[in-house]
């Protein structure tokens, strides 16, 4: 299976690669003229073949354009900052499965260490992006918003079914609260390691956030997130 690669446009049949993709793929991958790669834009695919490599720039000449299958389901994940390692690991998952925008959380029990040093990791965030939208070969990149507090992300991103995980007894199974939707969007808010307020609770139960549970195990961040995402694919993506 070819591997996929993004470029900012197509033009006249051609594409160019540049910057750290471009010397990825020429220098460590020892990209020759001659030899074919998907090539993304972000709305189409389309198979390249290089023409020219350059120390920091491959040219593409465009051979076909492939199908490009991209779902209908827009998730907007709301994911507390938690300890690094385990935060960018949920950013590839949630990539993998599909997620549309995410938006990195201030949560008041978040550590304040991990907060501070946040803004400082957000070009490391966009690469690991990047390199699981090509793993994973979509067709566009997931967005990445800027920190924000849990109460104005709940007030911006109130997408078709809003759902906050909680470790409450009276939180409904995430399964049966899916089981009669019908939406083609979705908002999915993950709390913290020390779990959310009760500000934030009344916050997201004000704007519309359904109350979910994944069961009665506490599940670290990183796995609410493939879980819950999992869910929300099966429950309500078209394929």
């Amino acid at each position: 299976m070819r591997r996929r690669f993004f470029v900012d446009q197509f033009e006249n049949q051609r594409a160019t690669m540049g910057g750290e993709a471009a010397h990825h793929l020429g220098r460590v991958l020892r990209a020759q003229p001659g030899q074919l790669y998907e090539l993304s834009d972000g709305t189409s695919v389309w198979l390249g073949r290089i023409d020219i490599v350059k120390h920091d720039q491959v040219e593409f000449q465009l051979i076909e354009q492939l199908p490009a299958y991209a779902s209908q389901l827009k998730t907007v994940l709301l994911i507390s900052v938690v300890k690094f390692d385990a935060f960018e690991w949920a950013l590839e998952k949630a990539t993998e499965l599909g997620v549309s925008r995410i938006v990195p959380l201030a949560a008041a029990r978040s550590e304040k260490a991990l907060l501070a040093a946040a803004s400082k990791r957000a070009q490391r965030w966009k690469k690991i992006l990047l390199e699981s939208s090509q793993q994973s070969r979509r067709v566009r990149l997931p967005l990445l918003d800027s920190l924000a507090k849990p109460e104005a992300a709940f007030a911006s991103h109130k997408e078709g079914v809003c759902i906050f995980l909680s470790e409450s007894w009276e939180a409904r199974p995430l399964r049966k609260i899916l089981g009669n939707v019908h939406s083609n969007a979705a908002s999915l808010a993950i709390g913290p390691e020390g779990g959310w307020t009760d500000a934030e609770f009344e916050t997201a139960r004000t704007l519309g956030f359904q109350e979910a549970s994944l069961g009665n195990l506490i599940l670290r961040t990183e796995t609410a997130v493939i879980a819950s995402l999992a869910t929300l694919n099966f429950a309500l993506a078209d394929e």
